[in-house]
């Protein structure tokens, strides 16, 4: 193997376990390893928890620009994944399906395919494996017979229970370093468990009970603990130890610390099985308009109904540390939508001044290859500039290699755009590296893909064209009353009209109210 080396600034990363910034180095120096929690796949993901996956999608992109390939693995949580976090209430694959009247295997891959639909329309790339839940539970059988056989488990009427009294500074993760009572606060009462924190590895089915998704087991019928799988398929697939572990801050009060239980258990070491945890903050909604009941932003679909391009939440997201929290509002979506645009109308600009060949060159370039070719592409893309213009790029690595500190990369790119000493060329190439990391998909964007039409619009295209039309003529009669008369028709219809010397431009009024 050929050693990869990262470039640019030492890669800073915020690791949850130790509290600490510090250095980050990939065990192996020719790949970074990452597993992130994927979703259990139920319902339609919550912007907040697409939130994660942005985060994710950001890190992995930052690892490439340093110059490191990535093996990353996200897994679908399809059994075995109860109401709470916290092993108590119903499952919510069997809820869900009952709930629809069909079976949890047709839930799971109807909202499979939604949330890798979400994934594509936000330009998260995917993952170097999907790995299913359904998949491994053979897997899952042998690592808790193994756990068992390190004498770290008990058998209760109801399942198989992991003794969290086994394992060294339980909960340090969470913060509890070691006082069981702050990590589970959130956790059932199960009658016979010897400590409090103690949570299931395969729960059994009741007696007379028949369940839709259940497996044969050494301690009888069942579905595995929801903490089991995470361990048993970041393992398999990256390693007893491998880079970074990734999910939202939710996880790392309960499930992350059962991951690390299991995996010392199991290994017989005081490994976490991560090198790094890394974590997002919450997605905070202060006004109640997330609320799925009240028909709010839940979803990513309820953003693009009301005109809302997806990559709006991108740049929002973007426009915020990853560890901390975000303020969600249609005022701050407004603001999100607003910034994008205007960078795809400097890009356009752009490409004019510079010319289609040479943009188009640049487009061949940044969209070549992907993955472990990532260095390369940098390298082509930014051949020839000038100094100042690798100024900015140095301001660059070095704002993305302080804990990924995107906030800081978004007044970079536009200062970029905006610098005419700099040639067009060069600020597009510029672009065009720098997106590398952000995934706007600048190179693809047109103004015209941001026209997007709300769900409930009330008019078609067509019939707008022909009141444009009218208007115009009016326009060019001085019937200044027709034109404002067609202008307000078509604004309570859901239409902005825009007036320019000789004609007429319009687009969808975005409905955030």
């Amino acid at each position: 193997m050929t050693d990869t080396a990262m470039t640019g600034a030492p890669l800073m990363l915020f690791d949850s376990l130790t509290r600490a910034t510090r250095p980050f180095t990939p065990i192996d120096p020719t790949m970074a390893r990452v597993y992130s929690c994927g979703p259990t796949v139920y319902n339609f993901a919550h912007l907040g928890n697409l939130r994660a996956y942005i985060f994710t999608d950001t890190l992995r992109r930052a690892l490439n620009w340093k110059g490191l390939p990535v093996n990353h693995v996200i897994n679908i949580t399809d059994v075995g994944h109860l109401t709470s976090d916290a092993d108590e209430g119903d499952d919510k694959m069997e809820a869900a399906a009952s709930r629809a009247g069909k079976t949890i295997w047709d839930i799971a891959a109807f909202y499979t395919q939604a949330f890798k639909a979400d994934l594509s329309a936000l330009n998260i790339r995917q993952p170097t494996l999907w790995s299913v839940a359904t998949d491994h539970i053979q897997d899952m059988i042998g690592f808790a017979r193994r756990i068992e056989e390190a004498g770290a488990s008990y058998e209760l009427d109801n399942g198989l229970y992991f003794d969290t009294s086994k394992v060294p500074d339980y909960g340090r993760l969470a913060g509890a370093r070691g006082d069981a009572d702050d990590v589970v606060a959130r956790i059932a009462e199960v009658e016979g468990k010897r400590n409090a924190a103690d949570f299931a590895l395969w729960r059994k089915s009741a007696e007379g009970e028949q369940r839709q998704m259940e497996w044969l087991s050494p301690w009888g019928p069942g579905a595995p603990g929801w903490h089991l799988e995470c361990s048993v398929m970041s393992m398999k697939y990256l390693g007893n130890q491998f880079d970074i572990h990734t999910g939202g801050i939710d996880h790392r009060e309960i499930h992350h610390c059962n991951e690390i239980a299991q995996n010392q258990a199991f290994t017989g070491t005081e490994n976490s099985g991560a090198n790094f945890w890394m974590h997002n903050n919450f997605l905070v909604d202060r006004g109640g308009k997330m609320s799925k009941s009240k028909g709010g932003f839940a979803t990513l679909t309820s953003v693009t109904d009301r005109g809302v391009h997806p990559l709006a939440y991108r740049m929002l997201c973007l426009s915020a540390h990853y560890r901390s929290e975000l303020e969600f509002s249609p005022e701050a979506l407004a603001a999100a939508l607003t910034r994008l645009t205007r960078l795809v109308m400097a890009v356009g600009q752009l490409r004019a001044q510079a010319g289609e060949q040479a943009w188009m060159r640049i487009v061949a370039e940044s969209t070549a290859t992907r993955g472990a070719s990532f260095a390369y592409q940098r390298s082509v893309i930014e051949d020839g500039l000038d100094r100042k213009a690798r100024d900015i790029l140095e301001k660059f690595d070095a704002s993305l290699s302080d804990d990924l500190m995107v906030p800081q990369l978004l007044p970079l790119l536009e200062q970029a755009l905006a610098d005419r000493a700099i040639p067009a060329d060069q600020r597009l190439r510029l672009v065009a590296t720098m997106d590398l990391v952000l995934g706007l998909d600048l190179a693809a964007l047109r103004r015209a893909d941001l026209r997007m039409r709300p769900a409930e619009a009330a008019i078609g295209e067509d019939e707008i064209e022909t009141l444009l039309t009218d208007r115009l003529a009016a326009r060019a009669a001085k019937d200044f009353a027709t034109s404002d008369r067609i202008r307000d028709a078509l604004a309570a219809r859901g239409v902005s009209v825009m007036d320019g010397p000789g004609e007429i431009a319009w687009d969808w009024a975005v409905q955030l109210s």
